[in-house]
C-alpha cells in the first residue's frame, strides 16, 4: 500500500503525528512519502507559514487567540467564493501533478487545511483513494468543517461531539487518539531510566514549554526551588539558548539538569514522576500515554486554552494561573496522595498509546479490503 502523508508546519505537532504514522506504516512493510503542502509549493512559503505561526503565538499571542476564537465559531463551510476557497483551490491545485505521479492508495491529512486540500483533489477526481484526517489536539482546529473526508482520527471519543457540531457524521469518526512515536507506547523501570539519564534516583519532574521555551520558565523554576520536598528537575529549552544558559549560571537548591533539543523525551517521561508544559497536543499525548501526570501553565491562546480545559475538566491536569502557582500544585502532588492516586487514573483513562498502531491496523484490513474489493 501506498500511503502520502500531507501536513502543513504550523508547530511541530503536525509533521511529528504524520512521522509517527510513517514510523508505523513502514515498519509493517508498505511504502509512505510526506509532503508539507507549503513547502512543496515553495521552500520560502513554507518557512514564512511556519514563521508566522511562531512569532504570533510567542509574541502576539492575544492576536493569535481572538483569530483563533472567531474561526473556531464558524460551524459552516467557508463560502466557494471567499477569498480562502479561492486560496484552496490554488494550492489543491499544484499538488495535482504529485498526487497523479505517486498515485497513493491512502491519504492521510495531519493538518486541517491539509484536509482541506485532501477534499478539493477527492472531488475533482484528482484521487478515488480513502482519505484521513487526523485531529492534533483536544479540540477541533478551524477548517475541518469545510472538509469531505472519508474518516477522521480524534484524540478521544469526547471530541466526537464538537466533531458532530461542524457537520461530520458519527460513523466517520475514529477515536483512536492522537498518533504518537512508538517509543512513547511502551514504558522503562523509573529508576533504570534515571540511571540511564545519569540522574540521582530522586522524585524527578520534567519542565517542558514546547521548542522555543514559552513563559517565564526562569520564574517558575524559581518558585519550584522553594518547594522544601526533596526532588530532582529536569528542563527542556529546545531551541531557546539563552534560556539554558540562565538557569545553569544560577545556584539552585535542588539538581538541576538542562537540555536544549533532545531525541530521548520518552526516557526522560519514564524517570519522572509528572511534567510541568504547557499544554500543546503531542506533548499531552504523549504524558498521557506514558501515565504521566500533568501540571500546566503558560497555554498558548487558542488550541491550548482549549487543550487545558479537556485535561482539566478530565482531572488528567493541575493548572497553574496567577491564583494557583507552581509551588502550591508542587506541594500538593506532593502531599496530598489521594488528589494524585485520582490524577493518574484519570491519565490511565484517557492515555492511547497505540493509536498509531489502531490506525495502521484499520487501513490496512478495512480499507485495504474495500481496494481489493473494487
Amino acid at each position: 500500500m501506498k500511503v502520502l502523508l500531507l501536513s502543513v508546519k504550523a508547530g511541530y505537532g503536525h509533521h511529528s503525528t504524520a512521522k509517527a504514522i510513517m514510523e508505523c506504516f513502514e515498519k509493517n512493510g508498505h511504502q509512505c512519502e510526506m509532503l508539507d503542502i507549503f513547502d512543496y509549493i515553495n521552500h520560502r512559503l513554507g518557512e514564512s507559514i511556519q514563521d508566522g505561526y511562531l512569532i504570533s503565538t510567542k509574541y502576539l499571542p492575544k492576536a493569535y487567540g481572538k483569530a483563533y476564537g472567531k474561526l473556531t465559531r464558524k460551524d459552516e463551510p467557508y463560502d466557494h467564493n471567499s477569498l480562502m476557497a479561492f486560496l484552496s483551490r490554488f494550492v489543491s491545485k499544484r499538488l495535482e501533478r504529485f498526487i497523479r505521479n505517486y498515485k497513493p492508495d491512502l491519504m492521510i491529512g495531519t493538518h486541517s487545511y491539509a484536509g482541506v486540500c485532501m477534499s478539493i483533489l477527492s472531488d475533482r477526481g484528482v484521487t478515488s483513494c480513502p482519505t484521513i484526517g487526523i485531529v492534533t489536539d483536544f479540540t477541533v482546529h478551524p477548517f475541518w468543517e469545510s472538509t469531505s473526508l472519508d474518516y477522521y482520527v480524534i484524540p478521544n471519543e469526547m471530541i466526537g461531539f464538537e466533531m458532530q457540531k461542524k457537520g461530520i457524521a458519527s460513523e466517520k469518526l475514529l477515536p483512536f487518539g492522537m498518533p504518537i512515536g512508538n517509543k512513547f507506547s511502551e514504558k522503562s523501570d523509573k529508576q533504570e531510566a534515571r540511571k540511564k539519564l545519569g540522574l540521582q534516583n530522586l522524585p524527578t519532574v520534567l519542565v517542558m514549554m514546547g521548542s522555543m521555551g514559552y513563559g517565564n520558565i526562569k520564574k517558575a523554576l524559581a518558585e519550584m526551588d522553594n518547594c522544601n520536598y526533596k526532588f530532582q528537575i529536569l528542563c527542556v529549552c529546545g531551541s531557546n539558548k539563552k534560556l539554558k544558559t540562565g538557569i545553569e549560571e544560577y545556584l539552585w537548591k535542588h539538581p538541576m539538569y538542562t537540555y536544549g533539543f533532545v531525541n530521548n523525551i520518552d526516557l526522560m517521561m519514564d524517570a519522572s514522576d509528572f511534567i510541568i508544559t504547557k499544554p500543546g497536543g503531542l506533548t499531552t499525548s504523549e504524558a498521557l500515554a506514558k501515565g504521566l501526570p500533568i501540571i500546566t501553565m503558560n497555554p498558548i491562546p487558542g488550541q491550548e486554552d482549549r487543550n487545558l480545559s479537556f485535561l482539566v475538566n478530565n482531572g488528567a491536569a493541575i493548572m497553574v494561573d496567577n491564583n494557583y502557582s507552581v509551588l502550591d500544585a508542587l506541594n500538593m502532588v506532593f502531599n496530598c496522595p489521594w488528589r494524585l492516586d485520582m490524577i493518574k487514573e484519570s491519565v490511565k483513562r484517557l492515555g492511547k498509546p497505540n493509536a498509531a498502531e489502531e490506525l495502521y491496523n484499520f487501513s490496512a484490513v478495512e480499507l485495504w479490503k474495500k481496494l481489493v474489493l473494487i
